[in-house]
């Protein structure tokens, strides 16, 4: 940025407060957004600066939620007011680990929350998991909803007829809707101009979604079950045999509200369904009671089939039905493979983390030095959302979680383990190191007009935005 522009951006961010509750939030997720908000709410003094690596704010909101589901989106607004407060500032494009470490943010807060959620994948840790034609659903999202780290994904939906999803939660059920709803349905959405028109031209016919255990323990809600379902001329493959209950899937659903309504949607739809699909009708099928084994492969390293065994359902000690193995085995022949297995968030130099957990060592927010849940407390250092508690929940439960860590927060500052009448640097001291190393950083005001001009061109092809996906154009908002 050039001396002019770190000048004028120092003033208009100024301290409103000779010595104020100098807060940064690595993140602008709802987990990030939550715990500015609270912090700008309950504590006065407080001057709090959100930065992310991405030139745009909001997180999965952003890139994370499916395009046609616009009113998930509408929560931007609240969090649009929160980065117009006059003590909070976004500041995006700076990485943490390389614009600035985090032993230098800490040096330069009081208080420093760590929201930046989960940007890897778990692994399957199976044979053929690096053959073409296997994704992760988080790479799959991100590209149909214009993340700029996924816009050159290579998905070749051409050439495939057929996809197998590992997985039966929200993520799945959101990919395997996507892939199989018409596009002109699509196309008045802010889905990625990229993305639509490569499934213009998809060749895909049938959708197996796999699961581990059964029916009564499928983790998706109504809500997205019911959608997917509802897909036009859609046929729904299910064997009734696996939507037989057990005792123990009895006792399961008894307490539980919402997975009892997912068994009688399937339910339901495996009755209701024609007994085989027409030659020209797209397929949905639901099968339970699989574990991916290994794939196969054509023999030029490009999957060809997911090798599945067979489970049962045995209780553990928690009470729980989890699945083993049987030692029977299926093929399920394919083009395409999308694992929707979980998110993982990674670690950053510097900062203690539950490796196999994939969190952060934490009591309350509050970040712990090691992971043996005894150890002392790091000083000035909380998390909040996705690292914090690992990749669950929805939205609003990002509210509760940061509620808790700003919870910590004031309790720590009332028993003077913070002390903010010690002097720190804070945005000043921020904005003045990313110049030195010549970060191009994008304050909200930037991001603002992004957002005009994206839907300035959605506005001219009926949708709500033509997102930017491209790193180089967005940036080029900077100049």
């Amino acid at each position: 940025m050039a001396a002019r522009g770190m000048t004028m951006l120092l003033r208009r961010f100024s301290s409103v407060s000779s010595n104020p509750l100098r807060v940064c939030v690595v993140g602008s997720g709802p987990a990030g957004f939550y715990t500015a908000e609270k912090m700008l709410k309950r504590h006065e003094a407080a001057q709090v600066d959100i930065i992310d690596r991405l030139p745009t704010p909001f997180g999965l909101v952003r890139s994370g939620v499916a395009p046609d589901h616009p009113e998930t989106k509408i929560v931007v607004n609240q969090f649009s007011r929160v980065c117009h407060h006059e003590r909070c500032s976004f500041f995006g494009n700076v990485t943490l680990g390389s614009s600035i470490s985090l032993r230098e943010l800490r040096d330069l807060y009081h208080v420093v929350v760590l929201a930046y959620g989960a940007e890897s994948d778990r692994s399957l840790g199976i044979l053929g998991e690096e053959l073409s034609g296997i994704h992760s659903a988080r790479k799959v999202v991100w590209w149909y909803n214009g993340h700029p780290d996924c816009r050159q994904l290579e998905l070749d939906l051409k050439n495939s007829q057929t996809v197998v999803i590992l997985g039966q939660g929200n993520v799945a059920l959101d990919v395997a809707r996507i892939l199989l709803r018409p596009t002109v349905e699509l196309a008045t959405t802010d889905i990625a101009n990229h993305a639509l028109a490569t499934l213009q031209e998809s060749s895909i016919r049938k959708v197996y979604l796999v699961g581990r255990r059964g029916p009564a323990q499928a983790a998706c809600t109504a809500k997205e079950l019911r959608e997917v379902l509802g897909i036009k001329d859609l046929y729904v493959g299910i064997s009734e045999s696996d939507l037989l209950k057990t005792p123990a899937d009895e006792e399961e659903l008894k307490n539980d509200r919402i997975r009892r309504r997912v068994h009688e949607l399937l339910s339901k739809a495996a009755t209701s369904n024609q007994s085989s699909p027409r030659s020209d009708q797209h397929e949905l099928h639901f099968v339970f009671f699989r574990k991916p084994d290994r794939f196969l492969d054509d023999g030029h390293g490009h999957v060809t089939a997911a090798h599945l065994e067979k489970t049962a359902l045995r209780g553990n000690d928690s009470g729980k039905q989890i699945a083993v193995g049987t030692g029977e085995f299926q093929d399920i022949e394919c083009e395409m493979v999308i694992k929707s297995i979980g998110y993982k968030s990674v670690p950053v130099e510097g900062l203690p983390f539950d490796h196999r957990a994939g969190v952060v060592p934490n009591v309350g927010g509050r970040v712990l030095c090691d992971t043996s849940g005894e150890s002392a407390i790091e000083e000035g250092l909380y998390v909040c959302g996705w690292l914090k508690r690992g990749p669950t929940g929805i939205i609003a439960t990002n509210l509760y979680c940061a509620e808790e860590t700003v919870a910590s927060i004031s309790e720590d500052i009332d028993r003077g383990v913070l002390v903010p009448s010690l002097s720190k640097p804070g945005r000043d001291g921020l904005l003045q190191l990313l110049d030195d190393r010549n970060v191009r950083v994008v304050p909200f005001s930037t991001w603002e007009k992004i957002d005009s001009e994206e839907r300035r061109v959605g506005s001219l092809r009926n949708k709500p935005r033509e997102k930017l996906a491209a790193w180089d154009e967005l940036l080029g908002f900077c100049n």
